[in-house]
């Protein structure tokens, strides 16, 4: 294997690589959401509302090819070795971190869709979105030995 940072064929076809590009974009969009939300909510401005519903949207599109070359990264990079410990972990708050980004957008949609603002709890389950995709990001860099041995 080659450690030219410009070889085409290690950065497209390494076993990981995809997900770990990918991996940014629902993180950065949910909290980017969530951030325009809670403003939109305190300020009562329309146009934050709408710049994070296209958040969640994005966000949510997002995690499908996401989640994909995750589970490619485990059958390929990491072998398909047994889902134990940091990696069941791992996988574990990633499906859930998908499932609340997804319950956050069917929301906006909702009250969208009705001509409603959307209920207050959703800011809950907000702030638990952001924090759980945070932790599985914490544990993602645990498995790709960016946060330790991996």
């Amino acid at each position: 294997m080659s450690l030219n940072p410009f070889d085409i064929n290690n950065t497209l076809l390494a076993k990981h690589a995809q997900h770990v590009v990918l991996i940014h974009f629902p993180i950065a969009l949910l909290i980017t959401g969530a951030a325009f939300d809670f403003i939109s909510q305190c300020s009562k401005r329309r146009g934050l509302a709408e710049a994070a519903y296209f958040n969640f949207l994005a966000a949510a599109i997002s995690t499908i090819p996401t989640l994909a070359t995750g589970f490619l990264a485990w059958r390929f990079a990491l072998e398909g070795q047994k889902l134990k410990g940091i990696l069941l972990e791992h996988m574990v708050l990633a499906w859930t971190s998908s499932l609340l980004i997804w319950v956050i957008w069917a929301a906006h949609f909702r009250a969208r869709k009705r001509a409603q603002r959307p209920p207050t709890y959703r800011l809950w389950i907000e702030i638990m979105a952001v924090a759980i995709i945070a932790l599985t990001g914490h544990l993602g860099g645990f498995l790709s030995g960016v946060n330790g041995p991996g």
